[in-house]
This record gives structure tokens, sequence and C-alpha cells, in this order.
């Protein structure tokens, strides 16, 4: 009986959702079990914690890297490298006039000057700004952002 329950458990399969993951919408997954039954597992909001690892992740990931952002569901700066309070409203700022520039929700944003770069990127819920040395490679820094808040999200 001990065996046949053993087998039982290592047969339940856990799905995901890749269509979901690939569209930027909140990670969803469900087990099935051996009599088919599904469980939906319900997605939860990043803690600090969480994104603090992001933060390190990109400050390791780019070395041009000034600083960044991990800005939550309800434009609250989550992380932050240096003073999370200096990135509350700059990321509201940046992340508001694209949406009004473009008429709908930017997913990602990039702006060059001669002192630096700025990127911005939406996944889901969460957002991440960062600020670069002049001449970075955007798509790269766009790439690592992406995969910090993808990481993040699920």
């Amino acid at each position: 009986m001990i065996a046949s329950r053993i087998t039982a458990i290592a047969q339940i399969a856990t799905i995901v959702n890749q269509d979901a993951r690939a569209a930027g919408t909140a990670l969803c997954s469900y087990t099935v079990s051996p009599s088919g039954e599904q469980t939906v597992a319900t997605p939860v909001a990043p803690t600090r914690d969480d994104a603090e690892v992001a933060v390190s992740r990109m400050r390791e990931m780019s070395a041009d890297l000034r600083g960044c952002v991990v800005v939550g569901a309800g434009g609250e700066p989550l992380a932050a490298s240096g003073d999370l309070e200096r990135w509350q409203e700059p990321a509201a700022v940046l992340l508001g006039a694209a949406d009004l520039a473009g008429g709908d929700r930017a997913e990602s944003v990039h702006v060059g000057t001669e002192d630096g770069e700025v990127f911005a990127v939406r996944h889901g819920e969460l957002a991440m700004v960062a600020v670069s040395e002049r001449f970075t490679l955007a798509s790269l820094m766009l790439f690592d952002m992406r995969m910090a808040l993808r990481e993040l999200a699920a």
C-alpha cells in the first residue's frame, strides 16, 4: 500500500501555461492529481526581499548600470539601488509620460541622453526602471530587465 501511494505521488504533474508566461500575464500553474482533479496555485505578489534580489541580479549582470528600482502593482517602489524614496517620483513620471505619449500602456522605454540612458520595462503588474552609462547596449539591458522581472513574478 505504501509503495502504491509513493507511485501515485510521483505521478502528480505540475502544468504551467507557457502561453500566459510569454504574453507577460501572471504565471498560473495548477497541479493535476492521479484522479484528474486540478488544484490552482494562486500567484503571490513578490516581497521586498524578492525585489532586492532582482535589483542585486541587475547590478551583477550589467557593469554599466548606475542604478535601478523595482516598482510594485500600486506604483510603490519595492526595492532600489540607493535610496528607495528618491526613485518613487522619477519612476512614476517616466512610466506615466511613456503611457501618455503612446496613448496606451508602455511595455518598454528607452531614452538616451548625452549623460546616460534610461530604461523601463513592465511585466504584468511589475515594472523596473534603470539608469545606465551612455552607449549601453540597449537590447541587452532590456533583456536583462525582462528576465529579472519574469523571475520576480514567478
